[in-house]
């Protein structure tokens, strides 16, 4: 990408989004555009074709997406299918149509087998069942990530896929009926401490282990990927089955070891319970890196330091205006 491309930015005011945003910005990307939902439905096909003719972008980054975490999946999964699939759907094809030279779409890690080897690499795609609680949104995102191939195969387009892996960080959801691991965490400990609360309870067993990555790290990994020489890039789309990167650090933890580390940098004093009554989700969620890392990127953000500033967010956006919900 020039730094005078036209880039459409889809989905700017998310996690991912946003935090996408920043890093192109600070990498001398002037030329953004976005829409909000409210400007563009982009699970309606005749607006985005509309929207695509009239802005011309050169590139896009698909950031859209209906997400969340364990309780909004398992209780909205027709939702969370027909809403990614429509989007998927829409921008990919209609970006194509307009010639769009490079398109990244990001996916979840949720995407590989529930039982899949560790860390996933990108070819476990499709080897294994998928986890029950999240198999619409996974279906979606693996939906997506074949249709990048299949544009590519069929088409000559150059689109890629890049598989995150659970995201924190600035500008994420703290409704406890939406939102994932970290951001729940932050708010039940603030809210425990602000109560006087004696303990926080934890779902599930505590046991499973998750890999988190600060949304500026992700950021700026799918940029640098994103303006890869020609060459570079190609060989990038040409690795594997799939034109797709997974974008993580390679390290992992327990859940009951990340609640720890919440309750640490929130400053609750009190005691961690762990409803193992509660769904775990996936055993274990640590991805392969290498791809990534052969490129020359590392991560920056320390846990415990992107953890801080997270709270830092949750305290000025949301526990401001927002009353208690800890029961």
């Amino acid at each position: 990408m020039r730094k005078d491309s036209r880039i459409f930015l889809a989905g700017h005011r998310g996690l991912a989004g946003s935090a996408l945003a920043r890093a192109l910005a600070g990498a001398g990307y002037a030329n953004i555009v976005t829409r909000s939902h409210a400007e563009l439905d982009l699970t309606d096909q005749a607006a985005v074709r509309a929207f695509f003719a009239a802005e011309k972008p050169d590139h896009v980054v698909l950031a859209a997406a209906r997400v969340g975490g364990i309780l909004a999946n398992s209780t909205y999964p027709a939702d969370f299918l027909r809403e990614n699939l429509a989007i998927e759907t829409n921008v990919i094809h209609e970006a194509w149509a307009a010639g769009v030279k490079r398109l990244l779409f990001l996916g979840s890690s949720c995407i590989y087998p529930r039982l899949c080897p560790q860390p996933m690499r990108e070819e476990h795609l499709l080897t294994g069942p998928l986890e029950p609680t999240n198999r619409p949104y996974a279906l979606a995102k693996i939906a997506g990530i074949e249709m990048c191939a299949a544009y590519n195969r069929q088409h000559g387009a150059r689109f890629l896929a890049v598989m995150p892996t659970n995201l924190y960080g600035p500008g994420d959801s703290y409704d406890l009926s939406n939102s994932h691991v970290i951001p729940a965490l932050i708010r039940k400990m603030h809210e425990a401490k602000v109560c006087g609360a004696a303990r926080v309870v934890v779902w599930g067993s505590g046991a499973p282990r998750r890999e988190f990555l600060h949304s500026d790290d992700m950021a700026e990994a799918s940029v640098l990927l994103m303006s890869l020489p020609d060459d570079e890039y190609g060989r990038v789309l040409a690795q594997g089955d799939w034109p797709l990167v997974n974008v993580g650090c390679g390290e992992d933890m327990t859940i009951a070891e990340a609640a720890l580390l919440v309750a640490e940098v929130v400053g609750f004093p009190g005691a961690l319970v762990f409803d193992a009554s509660r769904p775990d989700g996936t055993p274990v969620k640590r991805l392969d890196v290498s791809r990534l890392f052969a490129t020359g990127w590392r991560p920056r953000v320390p846990l415990r330091q992107g953890l801080a500033g997270a709270y830092a967010d949750f305290l000025a956006r949301v526990a401001s205006g927002e009353a208690p919900t800890h029961g």
